[in-house]
């Protein structure tokens, strides 16, 4: 299968073959014909397997029809709602490469920035409005974002806008758009609460689903290293020379712990930059630019900043500290291993974490292989 054999048009399958993509994924394969034939669409999938291609490449293909022999288009005409910054700005990343053969106009609006910038580019005519919830509504307030014109709703990471408390202020949106559009619903996981909100949103959806969230584990490399609680940031230095492992993000439960690690790995001569959402957005931004660009070796990132960082062929992720939370475990090493490419996950396991680690191996359905350093044994 590729992409063209799904009938996307020329400018697009041009930016595709620029872009370095030659085979849809599983979730794209499914999704973009139910979008291509107007049907409102129930998708669960979870970050890594191409979601984000599995709706912009359509309804830039939509916008296309919607606009040919020359028609204007007034309006915004396509909001994507997402529930964090970084989100909204890899969204819109995504919408720019695959739609720079089209000339449709896009943009992001999110908070912990100034508006007077988000507002000018407003002014200037905008078709594809990546959003959080908050600035959102706030600009809607001012009466400086008018969406009564729009074709096309995605709702992005329903379920962490529920984590995240942002599901009353998507029903608020909700009571902004008109009730004639399409919608796209994409969610990593459907509980009972997600799956109403669903059905508030859809009219006679078409539903996809791809991994279920313990498989997604099944293509990525794990290894368990039992630790001391202090020893851990000593081990993960040795790790890190010892396997020469570069770039490598590494999960923290807090804030504190992240930005605590960061310094003990500069001051180890490793380049490292903490991300999590008591950094300011510029700051946030430039850590994951430069990591990206290859000028940090290490990125120690907290749950929700880490949600939805797309890093391409990013080899390897560091659970320094074990999550609480089975199914936090699988987004997290679902960083690595995106889209077909291998990964390795280390998880570093104190005295304490050893029950989240049980719970861990029954939801992924197998047992964890056990490693130790070379150098430390």
């Amino acid at each position: 299968m590729n992409f063209s054999q799904l009938a996307v048009i020329e400018p697009v399958l041009k930016a595709l073959t620029d872009a370095g993509y030659v085979a849809p994924t599983p979730i794209q394969e499914k999704a973009i014909p139910v979008v291509l034939h107007r049907h409102d669409l129930l998708a669960c999938a979870q970050t890594g397997t191409g979601k984000t291609a599995a709706f912009a490449i359509p309804v830039l293909q939509l916008l296309a029809e919607d606009s040919a022999g020359g028609k204007k288009l007034d309006g915004i005409q396509v909001l994507v709602l997402t529930p964090t910054r970084e989100l909204a700005i890899q969204v819109e990343e995504s919408f720019r490469d695959y739609g720079k053969y089209l000339r449709f106009r896009s943009m992001t609006l999110f908070g912990g920035v100034s508006q007077v910038p988000q507002v000018e580019q407003l002014k200037r005519g905008v078709e594809i409005l990546i959003a959080t919830p908050g600035r959102l509504l706030d600009l809607v307030g001012q009466k400086l974002v008018d969406l009564s014109k729009l074709r096309y709703f995605i709702l992005d990471e329903a379920d962490r806008m529920l984590d995240m408390g942002f599901v009353h202020d998507v029903k608020k949106v909700l009571k902004l758009i008109p009730a004639k559009r399409q919608s796209l619903f994409f969610s990593a996981t459907m509980p009972a609460e997600i799956r109403q909100l669903a059905d508030t949103i859809l009219f006679k959806p078409e539903t996809v689903a791809v991994n279920p969230v313990s498989s997604t584990a099944e293509i990525i490399a794990q290894e368990l290293h039992f630790v001391g609680k202090d020893d851990k940031r000593e081990y993960l230095f040795a790790l890190l020379e010892e396997r020469q492992i570069d770039p490598v993000l590494v999960f923290t439960r807090t804030k504190y712990g992240a930005d605590k690690l960061a310094r003990f790995l500069h001051k180890k001569g490793i380049g490292a930059a903490a991300i999590h959402g008591d950094k300011s957005q510029g700051a946030r931004q430039l850590a994951l630019n430069s990591f990206k660009a290859g000028k940090l070796r290490a990125l120690i990132a907290t749950d929700i900043a880490a949600r939805g960082i797309d890093i391409d062929e990013l080899k390897w992720v560091v659970n320094y500290e074990i999550p609480n939370v089975a199914e936090t475990y699988v987004h997290r090493i679902g960083r690595t291993g995106r889209a077909g490419s291998t990964g390795t996950a280390i998880s570093l396991c104190d005295q304490e974490e050893r029950a989240y680690i049980r719970d861990i191996e029954k939801l992924i359905g197998k047992k964890i292989p056990q490693r130790a350093l070379r150098s430390l044994v």
